[in-house]
């Protein structure tokens, strides 16, 4: 199945994604992976919560962290251009039989909670708690320099059900991959702010998070990070590279926190801004998609990943066969 057209003018409009809440099991622990190793920047804490943001971002969080028993993913946040595109997309979700409500969170101003139709919860702000700029503040920088937040990725049941969603409300696919006879979507990466993705969905057990992404200056940053937890005590916490990805052409790293959470560290990737800009098709099963040099991705890769909260998992909608890890 091709990719479906662009929608250059949405329902409503999304500027970018913008921040995840997750929960964890401990706090403090977590506040030593996040902020100690990783460089993200505490901005509020509770007994219950952590508020964190990166080096580039004026907004109060990009991560939220709950204390909680389970692991899961709340919501995945996304700012959209104006107060009345908040009112569009309630509409817009009620008009398709979608659940969408208008809650409060601390931090933000009105917020749009809602679900997308394969069971992802979303929420969309306009406005948020704006904080000094700190990204010339380079004493306060440390681990990996994380900029700014830059994407998520999603196990997906239906990717193509999942693209068909997300193009109506005007995200644009960049690049995606097909199956063995190409008639089905397995993976697929859209964007709203201009690079290569805010928000890619992969083949698999969903929905579920698989990963949320921090970009950063260099990949000599990356392997600062790998120099830090090989003698921090987080060297099984690595999962996956340092390598580049085909699709995208980003350099990555794949990481694990105390919980289990997936967190990409990237860099290096490409401008998509021109409305004209055509996807790149991949097959499944070319050995430089994933990768386009560094090992092939382990098992865990493709089966583990963060349950949301209070949402089922369907198995996928098809069976295929990307190269895996001896």
């Amino acid at each position: 199945m091709p990719v479906p057209q662009p929608v250059l003018n949405p329902p409503f409009q999304v500027v970018r994604l913008n921040h995840v809440v997750l929960t964890v099991n401990d706090l403090a622990a977590s506040r030593a992976f996040w902020s100690d190793t990783l460089g993200l920047q505490v901005t509020d804490k509770s007994e219950t919560r952590l508020y964190m943001r990166a080096m580039e971002e004026r907004g109060h969080h990009c991560i939220v962290l709950e204390q909680d028993e389970s692991p899961v993913a709340k919501v995945l946040g996304f700012k959209v251009f104006s107060e009345e595109d908040l009112d569009r997309a309630h509409h817009f979700f009620r008009a398709n039989g979608l659940p969408a409500r208008f809650v409060e969170e601390p931090f933000q101003g009105r917020t749009l909670r809602a679900t997308d139709p394969l069971g992802v919860p979303l929420e969309f702000y306009f406005s948020m708690d704006k904080l000094p700029s700190i990204h010339q503040k380079y004493a306060l920088y440390k681990g990996v320099k994380p900029l700014r937040i830059d994407h998520f990725n999603c196990f997906s049941d239906d990717v193509d059900a999942s693209v068909a969603f997300y193009n109506a409300i005007g995200f644009r696919t960049t690049e995606y991959t097909v199956n063995e006879d190409g008639s089905r979507l397995w993976a697929a990466w859209m964007h709203r702010k201009g690079g290569v993705h805010d928000m890619a969905f992969t083949h698999g057990v969903g929905p579920r998070l698989h990963h949320v992404a921090f970009w950063v200056p260099t990949p000599l940053n990356i392997i600062d990070l790998l120099d830090l937890m090989a003698t921090t005590g987080y060297v099984t916490n690595i999962e996956r590279g340092p390598g580049r990805h085909g699709i995208s052409n980003a350099f990555f790293l794949y990481i694990r926190d105390p919980d289990g959470h997936r967190i990409e560290i990237y860099c290096s990737d490409y401008q998509t801004v021109d409305p004209d800009h055509e996807p790149i098709r991949w097959d499944l099963r070319d050995p430089q998609r994933q990768t386009l040099w560094g090992a092939p991705a382990p098992r865990s890769w493709f089966e583990e990943g963060t349950l949301f909260a209070e949402t089922p998992v369907r198995q996928p909608s098809f069976q295929a066969s990307p190269i895996i890890a001896a």
